[in-house]
């Protein structure tokens, strides 16, 4: 989990930077042509390229448009507004797949998920505080990629059912990349890397890729309930980060909202496990 709160603070950063030569459509797509060499390489290494198929090729290509588009909001966003609250807004994102997965998933809308989600809009509310302060389009665009991340990982669970990891990476970065090139060149002009961006293009591919690798390699060595927490760090150490390189002021009010929004967070796992344990206990007696 640090290499994961390590490479999204990566990819912010130099996404920031890349903002002034690159849009972000031209970012997502040297994002995707990076990730797709990457990916293409690990499976040839590992004689996996079998796992790669066009099974359910359309819920492929929904997932990828959405997760696109919330990229691109994330992109646009880490480059015109302060870092900690586009990294709080983005927390809202378990919220919204608890609100979401009862339409998409026939999940279940407990009780506690419902309070968890009011709580957690409660912190939104904080961190935004409309009539307070304008609202600004980076806040906006913000709340709005964890939105569509929140979609993206609703049809993630569903691919998961049947492709593998290395599948769904590959079609990932696949027409993740056609989109880029689609977007970027739409107006005619694709602004190529200069000596200053390439790095921080490979950077953006490589620390997205890691990022996903190390929570998912996190996930298979500990319990969710361990590793989520360790996710919220990403909050104060991007403020620090925001901080020293671009001189943002950490706001009390973003890190109360981020508080507020982690509690809801926290009911929610804390519900389900409590849940969990309950059907274990259940299941041994009746054995």
């Amino acid at each position: 989990m640090t290499g994961a709160i390590a490479s999204f603070s990566s990819m912010a950063v130099a996404g920031r930077e890349l903002s002034v030569t690159h849009d972000t459509f031209e970012i997502m797509m040297y994002r995707s042509v990076v990730g797709f060499v990457v990916v293409a390489l690990a499976l040839t290494l590992t004689r996996k390229w079998a796992q790669v198929s066009t099974q359910r090729l359309g819920l492929h290509a929904v997932r990828n448009t959405l997760h696109f588009t919330g990229q691109n909001l994330w992109f646009y966003a880490v480059a015109v507004a302060p870092l900690a609250q586009v990294f709080a807004l983005e927390f809202t994102q378990p919220l919204w797949v608890i609100l979401l997965s009862p339409l998409f998933l026939n999940e279940r809308l407990t009780a506690f998920r419902i309070t968890a989600a009011l709580i957690g809009f409660a912190g939104v509310l904080i961190v935004t505080r409309p009539g307070a302060a304008p609202l600004s389009p980076g806040l906006l665009t913000a709340a709005a990629s964890a939105i569509f991340f929140a979609f993206t990982t609703i049809t993630t669970k569903k691919l998961t059912g049947f492709a593998s990891i290395g599948c769904i990476v590959f079609w990932l970065t696949t027409m993740q990349a056609v989109l880029g090139v689609i977007a970027a060149g739409f107006d005619g002009q694709i602004s190529l890397p200069t000596p200053q961006t390439a790095p921080f293009l490979v950077l953006v591919g490589l620390a997205g890729l890691l990022a996903h690798f190390c929570i998912t390699k996190a996930l298979a060595i500990a319990p969710a309930t361990v590793v989520v927490p360790f996710d919220f760090a990403r909050l104060p150490t991007i403020a620090v980060v925001g901080m020293i390189l671009y001189h943002e002021p950490i706001d009390h009010w973003v890190l109360i909202g981020a508080a507020v929004i982690i509690s809801g967070i926290f009911l929610n796992i804390w519900s389900e496990n409590r849940n969990s344990l309950a059907t274990v206990e259940n299941s041994s007696r009746n054995t």
